[in-house]
């Protein structure tokens, strides 16, 4: 099924595990208007490999090494300046995504006129087996609502570039996903597709919770050095971010056992 272009940013580091799997995920979707660029961020294992094989057989698929080590919102803002793609989605080298995901998702923003979406997703395990662990939330973000908690998880995300534009994301380390939806979320709402149509892997180093020192100074400099914030807003910001999570995994992260 064919229509506008929609622009994957696909990131990658040593990822050549896993990256075939998301490759696959991409070029089974139902929907096929689309284009892959995998932004390299000096792999050192066979990763460059696995990407040659498959633009072989897919010229969607573009290839976009990078000279330096730029880390994952740089080479983000690469593709993203790259991208030809009226629709951009997102989906990182270890991650999988339904071969519906694209029509069902891009359908739901044209019914409704949405310029910025999201959907559930399920975990997964290292090696692909479920984790039992579904993750939604909110029905509709606003941009305050965007303030005070990450919702959307980044492989679930699509937005309109005409109506939101071009969006470049400052160099911080973590939470730069967030602070890219921070910046959509000033153009437009963003609303939940409460259908399951990814997996998220939750790999070895994920898999330990960061402790709460951690997740605090990471918001901090979301807020600080990300949004150009002031150190009492940033501080402010920070502790809603940390009590909205703990509600986000009450509320929106649901223990199912009915496979994946």
């Amino acid at each position: 099924m064919t229509g506008p272009l929609v622009s994957i940013i696909m990131p990658t580091y040593n990822c050549g595990r896993f990256i075939a799997e998301s490759i696959e995920s991409v070029i089974n979707q139902v929907y096929d208007s689309w284009e892959l660029l995998i932004v390299d961020d000096c792999s050192t294992d066979n990763t460059k490999a696995i990407v040659k094989r498959y633009r072989e057989r897919d010229r969607r698929i573009r290839y976009l090494p990078n000279k330096t080590n730029m880390g994952a919102a740089l080479s983000r803002n690469r593709a993203l300046r790259a991208a030809k793609g009226r629709y951009i989605a997102f989906l990182d080298s270890d991650d999988v995504w339904m071969e519906e995901k694209l029509i069902e998702q891009l359908t739901f923003m044209q019914r409704h006129n949405y310029a910025f979406t999201y959907h559930a997703y399920k975990e997964i395990e290292e090696h692909g087996f479920p984790l039992h662990v579904r993750v939604s939330g909110p029905k509709r973000i606003t941009h305050l609502g965007m303030m005070a908690c990450c919702w959307p998880g980044c492989l679930t995300v699509m937005y309109d570039r005409k109506k939101i534009g071009r969006i470049q994301i400052p160099d911080i380390k973590k939470n730069n996903d967030t602070a890219m939806w921070l910046q959509v979320s000033k153009k437009a709402d963003c609303y939940l597709l409460g259908q399951c149509l990814a997996r998220y892997r939750r790999r070895k180093g994920s898999i330990t919770p960061p402790s709460i020192t951690q997740r605090i100074r990471w918001h901090y400099v979301l807020f600080r050095e990300g949004m150009k914030m002031n150190p009492v807003v940033s501080a402010f910001w920070t502790c809603v971010n940390i009590v909205c999570n703990s509600y986000k995994k009450l509320r929106y992260v649901e223990h199912t056992f009915d496979g994946l």
